[in-house]
């Protein structure tokens, strides 16, 4: 090679993270953080599904929820294999939150339990009736396990009795510590709840539900 030639060099392969000639991100090694990616891709996910089903219904594409996530339809695919799978997962964080409250320790923890299962009424009623609407079919009621009240046993996860055995829970606790009247039961709460999940789901907007809510409160029709 002549003395002055410049030395041929390969083509130039971006540093991760910088744009290719098409626009996108190269893959290079931190593309792929493994474990902890997918752990923080599923949260986005389920936090995306959470806000959309609760501005938007059910039936949000998609596609909207993988854009409001940071990420791919494909990854959403591989995480919640449709619409269902992932309904179910946001209903599930859900209950869990719930069954946190009504354990926790301390004063005030069934007035807690309820302000908290209103204000998902409120933030996540249109998905979660038509999430029951295409889970639950004509069948017989069962048993809490308590044996106090009836309970549909297909909800997703079992969710109905869940929140029947955690409102129990929390009755129980707040009963001991004198703050409920001692006849107030699972069922009279449910039966409120119910009324409540009724006020919402025909007030305009999420506003208008919390005000008819208080109101309520104030006439003595809901605890």
């Amino acid at each position: 090679m002549p003395r002055d030639a410049a030395p041929r060099s390969g083509p130039k392969v971006p540093a991760s993270g910088e744009p290719t000639s098409r626009g996108r991100p190269s893959d290079g090694p931190t593309a792929n953080r493994g474990p902890a990616a997918a752990a923080a891709n599923r949260a986005a996910i389920l936090a995306a599904a959470q806000r959309l089903f609760a501005s938007e219904g059910f039936l949000v594409p998609l596609s909207a929820i993988a854009r409001e996530a940071g990420v791919g339809q494909g990854v959403l695919y591989r995480h919640f294999r449709g619409r269902t799978d992932l309904a179910d997962a946001v209903f599930e964080d859900n209950l869990v939150a719930l069954e946190e409250t009504a354990a926790s320790a301390g004063p005030g923890v069934f007035a807690a339990l309820w302000r908290e299962l209103l204000e998902h009424t409120v933030t996540a009623s249109a998905f979660v009736e038509l999430v029951l609407q295409t889970r639950h079919a004509a069948v017989p009621h069962d048993r809490s396990r308590d044996g106090s009240h009836a309970v549909p046993h297909d909800v997703p996860h079992d969710g109905a009795r869940r929140l029947a055995d955690l409102v129990g829970v929390a009755l129980a606790r707040s009963r001991a510590a004198g703050e409920l009247d001692a006849d107030l039961t699972t069922d009279d709460v449910l039966l409120a709840w119910r009324m409540a999940f009724g006020i919402v789901t025909t007030a305009p907007t999420p506003e208008q539900a919390r005000a008819d809510l208080a109101a309520a409160r104030l006439l003595g029709m809901a605890p």
